[in-house]
């Protein structure tokens, strides 16, 4: 099966997807009206809606869908992007799951990309930090 190429997403798109995965719920119900709504789903999926990763594998996001798993810890999905999608998208979900290395490389990347995949990344980091955060409060796990 071929693997239908990522878009090139405009600046105010990837500007917006940033804000979106902050919880900016009018910039996230925007791109899930606009021509880009994998990236408002994206959001609802970094924050494990089960039901978003089906939509986007449904319809075949399979990038989002190894950015998401690489954020996750999964190096299998981390090979992957970097070998159909190049550096940049592998660099973002080892950024995301808290590796710095990558990071550095996004912020001394492509200067016409203005560091806005770093942003996303970091977005995702936090993001993702909290969620573990919260999973493992001893506060919130019920003991029954």
């Amino acid at each position: 099966m071929q693997v239908p190429p990522l878009p090139l997403y405009p600046n105010k798109v990837l500007l917006a997807w940033a804000e979106a995965i902050m919880g900016r719920e009018e910039l996230r119900d925007w791109l899930m009206g606009s021509e880009y709504p994998e990236l408002g789903v994206f959001c609802h999926a970094l924050h494990n809606e089960p039901t978003s990763r089906a939509w986007l594998r449904k319809h075949q996001h399979v990038f989002l869908l190894a950015l998401l798993e690489g954020a996750e810890g999964q190096s299998k999905a981390v090979k992957w992007l970097r070998h159909e999608a190049g550096d940049t998208l592998a660099d973002m979900a080892l950024a995301a799951d808290n590796d710095d290395e990558a990071l550095s490389r996004l912020m001394t990347g492509d200067p016409d990309a203005k560091g806005i995949w770093a942003q996303i990344a970091l977005r995702m980091r936090h993001v993702k930090n909290l969620i573990e955060e919260s999973n493992n409060d001893v506060h919130r796990i019920d003991p029954n």
